[in-house]
């Protein structure tokens, strides 16, 4: 069984979250504040964090930096914010992925699914080393999920690991939205939100912008085309 902490001020929020999640059969620890959030998940060793933005205490960036600094946990973000500057500050703290409020609790339970799957999929891959690429002056390691930029080892969330890994191994092939989609996040209709664009946006400030192309009304290609 999978433990989630749900760290939402609003108890009203907090609570239908946890009773949805409970009966979908996940064990759940609840936290209200900034400092509780970071003492449940050193105590209880949660597999997923669902974190609201907005806390009492200090904010869910901090405790996302905080709970990544203890112990690397996948987090779900969730932000009444749809700014996109904040979305990608979320990203770069150690988010994982993020859903904007007012949000459903079937969305919310697919992207916990699909964070817990690959979760999975890292381990097995792990288990099972496969030969690592090397390409445009990126190096990717498979088993240990590591990669470099020129040399420099930089740091990738879960997500955008496999959605780098999902262009790269199609280099310069044009993948369409759908299809990354359904292939890193799990679940189709995820391809109605902003949620590639902003990871998308994430990888390139991370291993440089001109490695990752966009085909306008389409989708992303690895490489420059040529």
């Amino acid at each position: 069984m999978s433990r989630i902490l749900v760290v939402e001020d609003d108890p009203t929020i907090n609570q239908s979250v946890t009773d949805r999640l409970r009966a979908e059969g996940f064990d759940v620890v609840q936290a209200f504040d900034g400092p509780a959030a970071v003492a449940a998940h050193h105590e209880h060793q949660p597999d997923l964090v669902l974190l609201d933005v907005m806390l009492p205490g200090f904010d869910g960036l901090e405790v996302c930096r905080r709970i990544q600094a203890d112990r690397p946990t996948p987090v779900l973000m969730l932000t009444a914010r749809d700014d996109e500057t904040d979305l990608l500050v979320g990203l770069g703290v150690g988010a994982d992925d993020y859903v904007t409020k007012p949000f459903r609790l079937r969305e919310v339970l697919a992207r916990i699914r699909a964070l817990l799957r690959r979760v999975e999929r890292a381990r097995e891959m792990a288990a099972q080393p496969a030969p690592g690429i090397d390409i445009d002056g990126l190096s990717v390691d498979r088993a240990t999920r590591r990669v470099s930029v020129d040399g420099e080892q930089v740091h990738l969330t879960p997500l955008e690991f496999d959605l780098l890994l999902a262009l790269i191994e199609d280099a310069g092939t044009v993948r369409s939205r759908d299809d990354l989609m359904r292939e890193v996040w799990g679940w189709a209709e995820a391809a109605r939100t902003r949620t590639l664009d902003s990871h998308v946006k994430s990888l390139r400030a991370k291993i440089g912008a001109h490695r990752v192309r966009t085909v306008h009304g389409v989708g992303y290609a690895f490489g420059d085309g040529s």
